[in-house]
């Protein structure tokens, strides 16, 4: 949801900046790869050492760059395979290394044990979402469902994350991570009897 209905806002908001970028010779996959990189380092530096407000600026500051990268394709009318895949493959990296991140923290000087556990709960359950999309349409079936997208994963992770650095209660770190695991899995599960509908209406004709 928050995908579809803020494409238009942030797409008016980088285009200038997407096109500065295309004329001093920077090519949509850099913008991609140091977008990722940004986001993994603040997220394995800055989170593990317990700086959650100042990490989750530093991460801000460079994930907009799955954003950009996308601007500036589209302006090249580069919008192909590869592109899909790279990006594909480094949102995978960079959602892996916040909630790892997260965890490394409260499994030690945060020392929440629970909150640790919720954020490693949540970054298996994300992958197996993403695996699950991926795999059903290698074998030709549609499975764009569910009832959380990427973009709000991680925008309630990283403004309950910064705030918790800040001072608020960590329960409400703790309860967004547990309604986050929540909501993947309910989308695994949406997904996955998507392809079984799919598949058995493909059985069933003639």
């Amino acid at each position: 949801m928050l995908n579809r209905h803020a494409r238009g806002f942030f797409t008016a908001l980088f285009s200038p900046l997407a096109r500065w970028l295309l004329r001093m010779g920077v090519s949509p996959d850099a913008i991609t790869i140091v977008g990722t990189a940004g986001v993994v380092i603040g997220s394995l530096v800055f989170y593990p050492l317990g700086q959650l407000w100042w990490g989750t600026l530093f991460i801000t500051a460079f994930i907009f760059s799955d954003v950009i990268d996308g601007i500036m394709a589209r302006m090249q009318d580069r919008e192909g395979a590869w592109g899909n895949f790279l990006d594909s493959t480094l949102d995978r990296l960079a959602d892996g290394a916040l909630f790892a991140g997260v965890a490394i923290w409260f499994f030690t000087g945060g020392g929440d044990t629970a909150i640790a556990v919720a954020a490693v709960v949540c970054l298996v359950l994300g992958m197996v979402v993403s695996y699950v999309r991926a795999k059903a349409e290698s074998l030709g079936f549609q499975a764009n469902v569910g009832i959380a997208e990427r973009a709000e994963r991680l925008v309630s992770l990283l403004v309950v994350t910064g705030f918790t650095g800040l001072g608020l209660p960590s329960i409400v770190l703790f309860v967004t991570l547990v309604l986050l695991a929540g909501a993947s899995l309910v989308t695994v599960v949406q997904r996955v009897l998507a392809v079984r509908r799919q598949a058995t209406q493909d059985t069933a004709q003639p």
